[in-house]
């Protein structure tokens, strides 16, 4: 069974330098263990994803660019996520606000080629199928 993610859940980014918080708004006025209980759609980027650090992925324009002035040396520049899809999968069974519920599961992908994962889901009770 997964857990379901609330606000404060912590996310990893294969190529961030380090790791960030997710941060879920009360709109959908669901909670879990007194807090805001997230959804698939929590994907805007400095919304919902913040920064994680230092980015790595050649596919990010700025890392390419850095990289390219330094000669072919890997410079890092900061993070801006950019996240278009939903999380996935979900949790078809229980909806939050008519959409799927976040799991501990799920993964984003970052147009920059990262996979963000919850590396902790924000609470240790509320169990989803």
């Amino acid at each position: 069974m997964s857990l379901l993610v609330t606000a404060g859940a912590m996310c990893s980014c294969t190529f961030g330098a380090a790791p960030s918080t997710l941060n879920i708004t009360p709109e959908n006025k669901v909670m879990g263990c007194s807090k805001p209980a997230a959804t698939i759609m929590d994907n805007k980027p400095n919304v919902n994803v913040m920064p994680f650090g230092m980015c790595s992925s050649m596919a990010n324009p700025q890392v390419a660019a850095a990289t390219a002035a330094a000669l072919g040396v890997l410079t890092p520049q900061p993070c801006m996520p950019s996240t278009a899809a939903p999380w996935a999968p979900g949790c078809p069974t229980v909806m939050i606000g008519n959409k799927p519920a976040l799991t501990d599961s799920c993964k984003l992908t970052c147009m920059w080629g990262g996979v963000i994962s919850i590396t902790n889901p924000g609470q240790a009770t509320v169990k989803l199928p």
